[in-house]
């Protein structure tokens, strides 16, 4: 019989709301959600053009552990249905950041995207950080049958 996955301990993360704060905090959307749904702490609709971007408040101020950052993550619905990603990809909360978390959103569209108050507009992972530090080599170890650069392994 197979065995049930161990999770990893939850983690507290103290979260401080601004008075504009939507009165949903972040939240998993199923019980196997990776990242918590976010919303946009806006008082009026605001609407993206095509190719425009904006930093989308959410009315909240976390307070990180040390060792943990919070990866906000673009929601694949936005993303394939209506053009709407994370303009750096994936954006970094780091541990000592104190003020209000905004999601940087691009329109990349063709067609205008109109944001409402209360929309989830990104998705919040909290992960563990791991810190490194560089140990210079005169040269690098050449791994056998790996050389070509990007793409040489296929498609």
């Amino acid at each position: 019989m197979p065995t049930a996955p161990t999770l990893t301990p939850a983690v507290s993360v103290p979260v401080h709301r601004l008075p504009h704060a939507p009165e949903t905090l972040p939240a998993y959307a199923t019980p196997g959600s990776a990242g918590m749904d976010v919303r946009a702490a806006i008082s009026e609709p605001l609407t993206l053009q095509p190719m425009e971007r904006a930093l989308i408040p959410t009315g909240l101020v976390m307070m990180l552990p040390e060792g943990y950052e919070c990866q906000v993550r673009a929601r694949s619905g936005l993303s394939i249905k209506h053009g709407i990603t994370l303009i750096n990809g994936v954006g970094t909360i780091d541990s000592d950041y104190r003020d209000e978390v905004k999601v940087a959103l691009v329109n990349l569209s063709t067609d205008a995207f109109t944001i409402q108050p209360g929309d989830r507009v990104a998705q919040l992972i909290i992960a563990p950080v791991t810190q490194s530090t560089w140990a210079e080599q005169d040269q690098v170890t050449p791994i056998h049958g790996r050389t070509g650069g990007f793409g040489s392994t296929g498609l």
